[in-house]
């Protein structure tokens, strides 16, 4: 087994690659605004660092967000490509719960990314294995009496310290940890998602209504 993994569902473009046993090499980049110009470096970068061609790769993980939809669709498109060229199966994975994964609690707390928008992609989770509930977005303030009292992690937790008082890190997912849950999953006979993107709500661009016709009839 050689998994690629890479996530572009919040501002780190992260990459990584697992053997079935352990990650074999890995890299992180924060840039919100970059995630088409940094991710095909991080992946021959990290195919570099662990000694290996994309070709030996025997299957894709891809995190399916929630995220904004430019980013997200970055991760996605670029997974499928490396799916159809290679003949290996894709795998999605929530990017919420890679991000419960690498926090290792055992106890019941909350993801939340930055949604931008002033909202917030959040789940709730009763270990850092078990998410309890499904992805949403919401303003903080809304959601505030839903997550009082719980550990939470991720950008969007240390963004709104008034609903999330007991925020920590880590703040972004990574690749390495989507991977590992990855492998987890597999090993156990678990059935990973499809990788299809969890939106959440409409992108920005859209096609106008009543725009004016200037062609002659």
């Amino acid at each position: 087994m050689l998994l690629l993994a890479l996530d572009t569902a919040t501002p780190a473009v992260t990459v990584a690659l697992h053997d079935g046993t352990s990650v074999v090499a890995s890299s992180s980049q924060v840039d919100a605004r970059r995630h088409g110009e940094l991710l095909l470096p991080a992946v021959d970068r990290v195919l570099a660092e662990a000694g290996t061609r994309l070709d030996a790769v025997t299957g894709i993980v891809v995190g399916v967000g929630p995220g904004p939809y430019t980013g997200l669709r970055v991760g996605l498109m670029t997974a499928d490509a490396f799916g159809l060229a290679l003949g290996v199966p894709v795998h999605g994975v929530c990017t919420l719960d890679g991000l419960a994964y690498a926090s290792d609690l055992t106890v019941p707390f909350v993801v939340a990314t930055d949604a931008r928008r002033k909202e917030v992609y959040w789940a709730r989770y009763d270990d850092s294995r078990t998410r309890v509930t499904e992805p949403a977005v919401d303003r903080p303030a809304d959601i505030a009496e839903a997550v009082a009292d719980l550990p939470a992690i991720g950008a969007g937790a240390l963004l709104y310290p008034d609903t999330f008082p007991q925020a920590r890190e880590p703040e972004h997912v990574t690749a390495a940890a989507l991977a590992s849950l990855a492998v987890e999953k597999l090993a156990a006979g678990e059935e990973l998602p499809a990788p299809r993107p969890l939106y959440l709500r409409r992108p920005d661009a859209q096609v106008p209504k009543n725009y004016k016709v200037v062609t002659p009839k």
